[in-house]
């Protein structure tokens, strides 16, 4: 499962541009898809779900900055690079105010644009599952604001569905979830991916439950309401265990 290769989507209307891009992520072993306008690239995201998203800015119907609005709605933790080979300062500008990743400039650097690929590789991507929205949002919004890539589910179902698809580094699991248990939840996400890492959040002092997910292998529970500095050492301390 951590071996799954990255999935890249090429979005543009140039169809030359867009075949020499894709042969040479593709050539190093990377998963690529290549669309020729937005409408295209908005269904595709709802398809599959890509790590990484070079996006041509100037395009017929849809420009790319409208079409990373759409996509950030469906995937906000795909990382989106900004293509252009005109003068759109302003239209770069507003994409990388809105989270664009980098911007590139056409004819392409092979060595910037295999650069930029393996960068995304080494981000640390983490699933966030919690039922409580506010929960939820404030801990990926932490985590987000670190430059750490985050998928959100409410419940144990939606956090087995989002493994079976992806490895993730770091899953923060809350312990007490609607329906099942999270670490019965967890016990099943290790069944599906052996190499994940768990820290359990609560808000409860739970003792059995507790115990429970540190003999199913978690890292130090963490309590609600979050301490962001613990939250983010106990990430800062996985992501360094992941790299050596």
């Amino acid at each position: 499962m951590a071996g799954t290769r990255l999935k890249v989507l090429v979005v543009d209307d140039m169809r030359n541009m867009r075949l020499t891009l894709s042969g040479i992520i593709e050539d190093h072993g990377y998963d690529v898809t290549g669309v020729e306008d937005g409408y295209e690239a908005i269904d595709a995201a709802k398809e599959t779900v890509f790590d990484l998203i070079f996006m041509d800015i100037k395009m017929p119907g849809i420009n790319g900055v409208q079409t990373f609005r759409e996509i950030k709605k469906i995937s906000p933790e795909s990382v989106v690079v900004m293509m252009t080979g005109f003068a759109v300062e302003d239209l770069v500008k507003e994409a990388l105010e809105e989270g664009a990743f980098a911007a590139i400039y056409k004819p392409f650097d092979v060595d910037k644009v295999l650069t930029l690929v393996k960068s995304v590789l080494k981000t640390v991507l983490i699933l966030v599952v919690d039922d409580r929205s506010s929960d939820r949002e404030i801990l990926s919004e932490i985590l987000r604001d670190q430059g750490y890539r985050v998928v959100e589910v409410a419940d144990g179902n939606e956090a087995l569905q989002a493994v079976i698809t992806r490895h993730y580094d770091i899953i923060f699991m809350d312990i007490k979830l609607p329906g099942k248990h999270g670490v019965a939840v967890f016990e099943e996400i290790k069944a599906i991916d052996p190499e994940v890492r768990a820290i359990f959040i609560t808000g409860f002092v739970l003792e059995d439950s507790i115990k429970q997910a540190l003999d199913a292998g978690a890292y130090p529970v963490a309590f609600k309401p979050f301490e962001v500095e613990k939250i983010l050492a106990l990430v800062k301390q996985m992501s360094a265990e992941k790299s050596t």
